[in-house]
């Protein structure tokens, strides 16, 4: 068997995807997530000129092979041009395993752990009486674990709340998008709004928040100890973990569980964190750190040092990456949580897909392969459109982490 055909399809029901089909000489065809939000030709680039023509002609089912001659053999490793097209190709190889073995991917990988993947949803607000909606909203719904964001009086655009309620969706069509920012607002203001929550909804349900490298660390220290009374599932993302040496310092004034690494690209992104035990839960998405080859190592890594997963899973990550995460997920031990923001209807017509909602978490049936496809002819519809993720200044204008 050998792979005969490999193809970047781009589309944009509503936000751009790039997805990567690979078709074998015997008609079997994988498919693989290669969407980089804001750099998406980029990828697109990286596949057609330097990638896809290395592949054809090659085994198919030699996954590791494949995984090792487009890390190694690149010489210029890790970076998430490069490590995002490495993770398309491997998912789309999973994908044809599944398919040629009649099984799913999670059965491939040694089998369920669990019999759902327990995801957490998005409750936002422009003030705090919405986000306490919004989060009873979610309950309603039958979440179990819901991450809360809310406005900031004094600022009029805050992270993870749109204009209007409900959805909420970063990436904006155009050049970036520019928005200020007050640390010190957002210090005073967050501890009030997950102590209105928790009164609210009582001890039981699981409370998140995205602080999204706004911080630095000892200002990070002070939210999570702040965040104390209120018993939070994590804090996500508390500063920026190039410095991965910062964690320490929160952790030697907080007992607020941790959360980090959805920018990261590769195990050494987060080495010290875990081996450390700096973090509780590692937020490596199969789409930026390599596909399922990679993320695997990343999760039994984490598991020697008790730390446990937590994808991200915003709609920046095509149903393919989530189907994959669905099937990861289901067989991860160290499992912690599933992040999921619900793509659009129009996006799940374009990738129709066997996963789906129940009781809080996502669950699959026994579906060859990931489990999800895509309408050529319907995405064909949906050109790509220039977007891009906001940028974010301090008041005085200095430029800051959004």
């Amino acid at each position: 068997m050998k792979i005969e055909r490999l193809q970047t399809l781009v589309t944009c029901p509503g936000r751009n995807f790039v997805t990567v089909k690979i078709t074998t000489d015997q008609g079997v065809h994988g498919l693989g997530d290669a969407t980089l939000n804001g750099r998406e030709l980029a990828v697109v680039a990286y596949l057609e000129e330097h990638v896809f023509p290395c592949l054809v002609g090659k085994d198919p089912r030699n996954i590791e092979d494949i995984w090792q001659y487009l890390y190694r053999g690149a010489y210029w490793r890790r970076g998430p041009v490069t490590m995002t097209a490495i993770a398309a190709i491997d998912m789309a190889l999973w994908d044809i395993l599944g398919k040629l073995a009649g099984m799913p991917v999670w059965r491939l990988l040694g089998g369920k752990s669990r019999a759902g993947v327990m995801v957490y949803g998005h409750a936002n607000g422009r003030d705090h009486a919405e986000a306490v909606e919004a989060v009873q909203q979610h309950l309603e719904q039958g979440y179990k674990a819901i991450r809360v964001q809310s406005g900031v009086p004094g600022m009029d655009k805050v992270y993870g709340v749109g204009k209007t309620r409900g959805f909420y969706e970063p990436a904006q069509k155009g050049l970036p998008p520019e928005e200020d920012w007050d640390t010190a607002l957002y210090l005073r203001h967050t501890p009030e709004l997950f102590r209105k929550v928790r009164e609210a909804v009582g001890p039981d349900v699981h409370l998140l928040h995205d602080a999204h490298h706004r911080l630095t660390p000892i200002e990070a220290a002070q939210l999570c100890k702040s965040l104390e009374p209120w018993r939070l599932f994590w804090v996500e993302d508390a500063t920026p973990a190039e410095n991965q040496e910062a964690f320490r310092l929160i952790r030697q004034h907080s007992t607020t569980p941790l959360a980090v690494g959805e920018i990261f690209n590769s195990i050494w992104d987060c080495k010290d964190l875990i081996q450390n035990q700096l973090v509780d839960y590692i937020r490596s998405t199969i789409v930026h750190a390599g596909g399922i080859t990679h993320l695997r190592r990343i999760a039994d890594f984490a598991a020697l040092h008790q730390v446990r997963t937590g994808f991200h899973g915003a709609t920046d990550l095509s149903p393919v990456t989530m189907a994959a995460a669905v099937n990861f997920g289901l067989w991860v031990p160290n499992f912690g949580i599933q992040e999921l923001m619900p793509h659009n209807a129009l996006t799940d017509e374009v990738f129709p897909h066997a996963y789906r909602f129940e009781d809080g978490h996502l669950v699959m049936d026994e579906v060859p392969g990931l489990g999800v496809d895509i309408d050529e002819t319907l995405a064909a519809k949906y050109p790509y459109e220039r977007a891009y993720l906001p940028v974010a200044r301090l008041r005085d204008g200095t430029l800051w982490n959004w």
